[in-house]
């Protein structure tokens, strides 16, 4: 590979260093650490090569979205690129690619409080994918082993794994540390600084850039932006990663045994007095060398038991259970698919709570405490017994729907009768008899309790 001194340019246009054909690698001395520091280069080629475009196009179509404020659809991309696939590959190639502001979008945080998102337009989401799908290769393998979010073929059931056998280990303590508003005010110079390490690719850089700083809408009024990677585009995980593999990489300096999930961060230590040590020196850490701030009053140093992570509880034991919280969100979901008053027939909210309850116990099923399934059940059955008691309305509709399914008359009657609100009517033994959990299985209702189950199998 031969390389010219005088403008530092890579000539070698073939090289294939595992990162792909035509794109160069170029080494220098970080003169600081006295170790070869790799640059990589002609990435903007790549990002432009037609596979790499139509698999970013089949990604962000698969993962839908809203328009951003050029109102833009996703159903329509397909057209827009046909059309000008050329002027849109020419302006990457020679820099004069131009990022749109995103549009700033409030969503509720599960904790209470929302949060901000900032939502490219569908074309600059495409040239983002493109772009994440070159750059993940360079960096991902360097990432620490800890490092759990938003990366290929892992997961947060592998940090839950990890830090279970910290836990079985003896390291019962956690220092569990919340970034305050981390997307927000990430420090777009230090996170340059940090992918200009590795990335030789001027071209790369400006653009890189250019998404961190276009501006953000709101309510027709477009804001200048110096700080923050918004949540919403593909990029933004990976530069998040990128930024905090610092502090990874510091934490595996000092030998501590932790798991990092996004901006999620826990660290596992065997008493209180060694927890507060590291929270007091990490978060001088964060705050000097990385700009961001903890949020104090969500943070903590505790016994594992006491704090949640990625909606699960670990016990001092090593035994995951649920949080509190995560039970009491499931809940309030429940409620609002089986809501009485959303004019929706029977089927469909059982079709409705089957993919829910599907999706969010493929998420829980590592809780080793089936009584929490088992309870969810019997509350989810009830809430729907309502729901079908009320469907009737009429006392007469009522009893005659009991007594097809073989509750004699004279119960039936008083229950069609009766008073009582849904609630309590829900409760009684000749609604349970009635509306039975065979009943409900026919009806196409899944057994968390029985799920969960066969999950542990697998």
């Amino acid at each position: 590979m031969i390389y010219d001194r005088r403008d530092n340019i890579c000539h070698d246009k073939t090289s294939n260093n595992g990162i792909g054909p035509g794109v160069c690698v170029k080494q220098q001395t970080n003169t600081a650490k006295n170790e070869p520091c790799v640059l990589v280069m002609n990435l903007m080629e790549k990002v432009c090569k037609p596979e790499n475009l139509n698999r970013a196009y089949k990604r962000v179509k698969a993962n839908k979205g809203s328009p951003g404020i050029d109102g833009l659809r996703l159903e329509d991309l397909k057209d827009y690129v046909l059309q000008h696939k050329e002027q849109l590959i020419e302006s990457l190639m020679n820099g004069t690619y131009k990022p749109q502001p995103v549009k700033k979008v409030m969503i509720p945080k599960p904790g209470g409080g929302e949060r901000q998102l900032g939502i490219p337009t569908v074309v600059d989401r495409l040239v983002q994918q493109a772009i994440l799908q070159v750059l993940e290769p360079i960096f991902d393998p360097d990432f620490s082993d800890s490092s759990f979010g938003f990366r290929p073929n892992r997961s947060a059931h592998g940090a839950l794994k990890q830090a279970k056998g910290y836990v079985e280990a003896g390291h019962i303590w956690v220092v569990d540390m919340d970034l305050e508003k981390f997307f927000d005010k990430v420090n777009h110079d230090m996170l340059m600084s940090m992918i200009a390490k590795r990335i030789g690719d001027k071209g790369m850089l400006k653009i890189i850039r250019g998404f961190l700083t276009a501006g953000i809408m709101q309510n027709g009024v477009v804001m200048n932006r110096h700080e923050g990677t918004p949540q919403g585009g593909p990029l933004s995980p990976l530069l998040s990663n990128i930024l905090l593999d610092e502090l990874d990489k510091e934490l595996e300096r000092r030998g501590h045994k932790f798991c990092r999930y996004a901006d999620d961060q826990n660290i596992y230590v065997r008493s209180k007095k060694a927890g507060e040590r590291v929270y007091n020196s990490i978060k001088q850490f964060l705050e000097r060398k990385l700009k961001l701030k903890v949020n104090e009053k969500k943070s903590a140093v505790a016994l594992v038991g006491e704090r949640k992570f990625l909606g699960y509880r670990i016990l001092c034991d090593g035994r995951l259970t649920m949080a509190p919280t995560t039970i009491k969100r499931a809940k309030d979901k429940i409620r609002q698919l089986s809501w009485r008053s959303r004019g929706r027939s029977f089927e469909q909210v059982i079709t409705e709570l089957r993919s829910y309850l599907m999706g969010w116990l493929n998420y829980f099923r590592m809780v080793e405490a089936k009584s929490i399934f088992r309870g969810l059940d019997s509350w989810i059955r009830r809430k729907l017994r309502c729901y079908k008691l009320k469907q009737k309305k009429r006392g007469r509709s009522i009893a005659q729907m009991l007594m097809k399914l073989g509750v004699s008359e004279k119960a039936s009657r008083q229950i069609g009768s009766s008073g009582k609100g849904w609630w309590r009517l829900s409760r009684t033994r000749p609604v349970h008899r009635a509306l039975n959990n065979e009943w409900f299985e026919d009806q196409g209702l899944i057994s968390l309790e029985r799920e969960w189950a066969t999950l542990l199998k697998a």
